[in-house]
């Protein structure tokens, strides 16, 4: 055999089935030490993450596959979602031998085991990631009339023009209040739709829409009341309906781990008539927090007081969002929305987010439930316990946060194969259906703006100079050329790809609030937006870009090249992100290949495709 390794999980050689496993699955793992190594005895040892259990299975000698010799064994992965990690030891008769993990052969005592996740098989909506999914700040996308703030929770200032900058300088206090609006207004995104229709969102995914004292809405106010200044119950359900006309689904930003100060619930300022549990002790809401001592000590998110943390253990605090026939999970489900995305899941505890879909999938069995998880879900630790996400119970899918770093970290310099290998470790650890449910994104609310990432050459230093930063006219040539690529890259991927309001527009700016700009209606960058709008088309009519198998071609230095293949088709996706030309030859079993962004054609030679792909080149060849 010419295949150099021992054992590689990834080949069907050493491991079937591929990646994470359904309960009660056989698995066959197979190792094939050098003939030279003379390892008479070969033991698979296996250690249960959540069960804390521990098997030894010795394997079968079954061949010698030339100058290597095979050991095999076949194990049924346990009839309870897992997490396996796993091991080889080899042994000779004499005694002598070591351990095989991922490092290599060791006899050093530690340990680098490889990963078996094992899930309960259960639905995931198909409806998906089968287009675009458009991230929408609700306060900056459009609004219909400037509002008036009289009345409403917080002290609100409201800008007259619609192309001033967020106000980002604290107060006078030093306190940044993130209280002034621009009036966004879900009328304005209904009035918009036609134009997300033709820009090819399947999705729109919507930060908090309740009432809340802040521009982010990320402080609660009151989950039974859409925020006044973005309108109405009803006007959600108008949204909603219209949207659905459209193709279009509606997830909400559910943010359970932590209310408002100025909420109904805590109401530190008395603006609501009823009692709160900083005002007294009476109030229903108390036992929802955790005072030490009442009033002026409590719990707080990352000890940010106008945070209040919440005691999701708290009976009447589950029956109110979750279990309720009318609680807040169910009802703005029946309001018209098609799922929810958890702000912070990692602080929510795994058994509160198995409640919150099982009342989801009772509400509208083909709901989506979406997690924000900034690192591989299936081997989070948060609180010094071993999360549980993707097991069959919980989230759907979670926020993509690796795709993002890994792609950013490629098109800025680093090698395509870094960029495998940390999509290849992603794909072995998820189940399939939640690596396929991943939502894909180049940039979000909490993140810099991907132009001015791409574009730019440092980051300053002082924040001021980044609020009046903007990229040069060769900056932002540059960012442009390599978003066109990471744009090409995310509608191409296996993941839903998603996109943050007016990346498509051209929209730059650093960290937060520079990242929360108003959509720039009427100065929108025309052709980054069309391709924007090709690459959902195409995302959108081709099944093997949504659901298809990825195989990598390429994956070396500044050349990437990966094939998504369905029953019906084949895609292959292409990139060169280098500031210069490269040569690239691929196999291919047609004798021509046509490029679906420009309609250019290709012939093969003997069986090969020969590329000169040019400076910040891309293509999708059919």
């Amino acid at each position: 055999m010419s295949e150099p390794f021992v054992f590689d999980p990834r080949c069907d050689l050493c491991k079937t089935p591929f990646g994470a496993v359904v309960c009660g699955t056989s698995v066959t793992f197979s190792c094939r030490p050098l003939l030279s190594e003379r390892f008479d005895h070969c033991a698979l040892v296996l250690h249960g993450d959540f069960s804390g259990e521990v098997q030894e299975i010795e394997l079968s000698p079954v061949q010698t596959d030339g100058d290597r010799f095979r050991f095999t064994c076949t194990v049924d992965a346990p009839a309870e979602p897992e997490l396996i990690w796993y091991h080889f030891r080899f042994w000779r008769n004499d005694g002598s031998g070591c351990v095989l993990d991922k490092s290599g052969y060791r006899s050093d005592g530690k340990l680098e085991p490889w990963q078996l996740t094992v899930y309960r098989e259960s639905h995931t909506p198909q409806w998906f990631g089968a287009g675009m999914v458009y991230q929408i700040f609700p306060d900056r996308f459009f609004r219909t009339a400037v509002p008036d703030p009289a009345g409403m929770v917080g002290e609100r200032t409201v800008h007259e023009t619609w192309e001033d900058a967020p106000v980002w300088r604290p107060d006078e206090r030093g306190i940044v209040r993130n209280s002034d609006f621009f009036g966004g207004n879900l009328a304005g995104v209904t009035e918009k739709l036609d134009d997300l229709a033709a820009l090819g969102v399947t999705t729109v995914y919507f930060c908090p829409i309740f009432e809340s004292a802040s521009n982010h809405r990320y402080n609660t106010a009151d989950y039974e009341r859409i925020d006044p200044m973005l309108g109405t119950e009803e006007d959600l359900r108008t949204l909603c309906e219209q949207a659905r006309q459209r193709g279009i689904r509606v997830i909400l930003d559910g943010v359970f781990n932590h209310i408002g100060s100025q909420s109904k619930y805590f109401n530190e300022d008395g603006f609501y008539p009823s009692l709160g549990a900083a005002q007294s002790q009476e109030s229903p809401y108390f036992q929802w927090f955790s005072f030490h001592p009442w009033p002026y000590d409590y719990d707080a998110w990352w000890g940010i007081k106008t945070l209040p943390a919440v005691r999701e253990e708290h009976p009447a605090y589950v029956d109110y969002i979750i279990e309720n026939e009318n609680a807040i999970i169910r009802r703005w489900l029946r309001c018209g929305a098609s799922g929810w995305r958890l702000d912070v899941a990692d602080e929510l505890p795994d058994w509160f987010i198995r409640k919150i879909r099982a009342a989801m999938e009772e509400t509208d069995s083909d709901s989506l439930l979406i997690g924000e998880v900034w690192e591989d879900a299936s081997t989070k630790i948060a609180y010094s316990q071993r999360r549980q996400y993707l097991l069959g119970s919980e989230v759907h899918g979670v926020m993509n946060y690796p795709f993002r770093s890994a792609l950013l970290d490629y098109l800025k310099g680093g090698g395509a194969e870094h960029f495998c290998e940390a999509m290849e470790t992603l794909r072995e650890n998820y189940p399939p259906a939640a690596f396929h449910a991943a939502m894909n994104f180049l940039g979000t609310h909490d993140t810099a703006r991907i132009l001015t990432v791409l574009g730019a050459d440092t980051v300053p230093g002082d924040k001021a100079q980044r609020a009046e930063f903007r990229l040069s006219p060769v900056q932002r040539q540059r960012g442009i050329a390599l978003l066109k690529l990471a744009a090409l890259v995310l509608f191409t991927f296996p993941g839903a790809p998603t996109v943050y309001y007016g990346d498509e527009a051209g929209m730059e700016g650093w960290e937060d609030p520079f990242n929360r700009g108003t959509y720039p209606w009427g100065r929108e960058d025309h052709d980054l937006k069309a391709t924007f709008a090709l690459l959902a088309a195409l995302r959108h009519s081709r099944p093997s870009l949504h659901t298809g198998s990825i195989r990598y071609l390429c994956a070396r230095d500044s050349l990437l090249a990966f094939e998504r293949q369905s029953a019906e088709e084949r895609s292959v996706t292409v990139v060169n992100r280098s500031a210069e030309s490269k040569p690239l030859s691929i196999p291919w079993n047609a004798s021509a290949a046509t490029d679906l962004l420009t309609g250019q054609t290709f012939c093969t030679c003997n069986g090969h495709l020969h590329l000169t792909l040019p400076p910040y080149g891309g293509l999708l060849l059919e």
